[in-house]
């Protein structure tokens, strides 16, 4: 389907996501040798503000730039906790500081590939009222049968979550 496709065309429930990688790391060379070129890249998606990426640290990529790993465990943590958030409110939990140190492990396979082998959420509830922590710790199960992202990936995404309540 492209862009020109009729939305009477278009299949219901489907989303079109677009945007433009562009490698910003030649410098002067091209790829004449692996260590002829930086890894940077500039990401962008019409009306958002542009990601700086490389490639991480030991895959000779700038540190102080986004890269694909980094990118990965943040789309699964956003997307755990917006779907967290939906599970709370259909549930009467009233959500009032989420905070997420996710964690993921990424194992080569010795043939210049890889794989994320499984990734770990560690969400930092507060809800409003200690009645609501037992429907909080309900509602993860949910979020992560909603978490588009989490329902795309072949590896585990576990959730180790701490809710506490503010009163």
């Amino acid at each position: 389907m492209t862009e020109s496709t009729p939305r009477a065309a278009r299949v219901l429930g489907e989303h079109h996501y677009a945007l433009t990688s562009t490698w910003t790391g030649n410098i002067g060379a091209g790829t004449t040798g692996y260590r002829d070129y930086r890894r940077d890249v500039s990401i962008t998606v019409d009306g958002k503000p542009e990601i700086l990426a490389s490639a991480d640290k030991p895959f000779r990529g700038d540190p102080s730039r986004w890269n694909p790993e980094d990118m990965l465990l943040a789309s699964l943590s956003e997307c755990h906790l917006l779907s967290y958030l939906h599970a709370c409110v259909t549930a009467g939990v009233v959500v009032v500081s989420y905070r997420d140190d996710a964690k993921g492990v990424m194992r080569e396979n010795g043939k210049g590939g890889g794989a994320f082998v499984e990734v770990t959420l560690h969400p930092q509830v507060v809800v409003a009222e200690a009645s609501m922590i037992d429907a909080a710790e309900r509602a993860h199960v949910q979020a992560n049968e909603w978490c588009f992202i989490a329902n795309s990936v072949n590896f585990p995404v576990r959730h180790e979550a701490t809710i506490t309540a503010s009163v």
